[in-house]
């Protein structure tokens, strides 16, 4: 057994997976063998899932049993509506409102007693946890804004009906076909920290909600999700200061400041989402007339790249395509997790088939041979 350190489990190999894979030195992520360029391109989120949870594509009927079922496990049950509006009306921050509420979805789950074990349990369950997260970022963030929640259509698809339920009205075609493409980008990713917090609390046989919770804990934390947020704050500064994005930038850097969006722990080139992202913004941009953001955006990945050799990730452009959108800021996170949560449920299902409890070692280096003192001498 080596004694060598890997601090945050650099390289270190934990698990086998045939969820997705990614090489970063060539900017390459993959989905079950299909690109992201393919998926992005030709599937929608639920094709998503089902390729996710099953293994493969499915076929027409297969899909539309499967976005029917989706369908209809959107809305809330009434206890899990009366706790999103208390944490909404204490104005709890939306991350921690979400690992809450995510916590007491298994109150209302059919199968919420089922074994650990009990393979279609636990798809039934995820299937359950994926269609109400939605539900639940969508309420709460209009609870806070002093408007009444919007009920979930089953009509629509899994994008467009979160968009209804946010804003109040059907979505444009652009609008839903984004976000859905945004949905699919960030389904999954490898053993990311939310992602292996899920899997490490599946190996226990914690349930499947359990599990799902620790990933939206996780998320939460800057190091991890967030970064979106922090880069459109970032551009709403460049804005309001009135200089030109690369002077910005430049000044920035002279301050010892970092430039939110650049630079990822995977790729050593562009993120290939953020490739398809920045696309999206154009696209935002152009059907509404002002291409604004976008440009700022471009301009600053231009300058970054030739002056710094770092290229951005893929929060540097979903903030603009959600804020083009009309999507408030500070729920950009839990929109991730809305997403991601398609690949956590993926990654515990995987666990559970071939489960060993995770337990790594941590070298000592704390104090030795030490001896006692009786209280009354301290």
């Amino acid at each position: 057994m080596s004694d060598e350190l890997k601090k945050g489990l650099e390289g270190v190999l934990v698990a086998e997976s045939s969820l997705s894979y990614i090489d970063g030195d060539v900017g390459k992520l993959v989905y079950r063998g299909y690109t992201i360029e393919d998926l992005a391109a030709n599937a929608t989120y639920e094709e998503v899932l089902y390729l996710l949870w099953h293994g493969e594509l499915p076929t027409r009927e297969e899909l539309d049993a499967f976005r029917t079922d989706m369908a209809e496990e959107r809305a809330l049950s009434a206890e899990t509506q009366e706790l999103v509006r208390s944490l909404a009306e204490a104005d709890e921050e939306p991350m921690a409102a979400l690992r809450t509420a995510t916590s007491s979805l298994s109150a209302a789950d059919p199968d919420a007693d089922a074994d650990p074990t009990d393979e279609a349990a636990n798809l039934a369950k995820g299937k359950r946890i994926t269609a109400k997260l939605p539900t639940v970022v969508a309420a709460f963030t209009r609870i806070r804004n002093g408007e009444d929640p919007v009920e979930p259509r089953e009509d629509l698809d899994h994008a467009a009906n979160f968009l209804y339920m946010l804003n109040g009205e059907e979505p444009t075609e652009v609008a839903a076909d984004v976000f859905d493409q945004a949905l699919v980008l960030h389904a999954d990713h490898g053993l990311n920290a939310s992602t292996f917090s899920a899997m490490v609390t599946a190996s226990t046989l914690a349930d499947v909600h359990s599990a799902v919770t620790s990933a939206v804990g996780t998320l939460s934390g800057s190091l991890h999700g967030g970064a979106n947020a922090n880069v459109m704050r970032m551009l709403e500064e460049v804005d309001a200061s009135g200089k030109d994005p690369v002077q910005w930038v430049e000044d920035a850097l002279d301050n010892g400041e970092r430039v939110a969006g650049f630079g990822h722990r995977v790729y050593n080139v562009k993120d290939p989402r953020a490739k398809i992202l920045g696309e999206q913004s154009e696209e935002l941009g152009e059907a509404a007339g002002d291409k604004k953001w976008y440009e700022m955006s471009a301009a600053i990945e231009n300058y970054m790249k030739e002056e710094k050799g770092l290229a951005p990730n893929v929060d540097f452009y979903s903030a603009t395509t959600y804020y083009q959108m009309g999507i408030p800021v500070d729920i950009y996170t839990p929109i991730f997790a809305m997403s991601r949560a398609g690949g956590w449920v993926a990654h515990v299902l995987e666990q559970y088939e071939d489960n060993r409890l995770i337990r790594p070692r941590a070298r000592y280096a704390g104090a030795k041979d030490q001896s006692w003192t009786p209280i009354d001498e301290r």
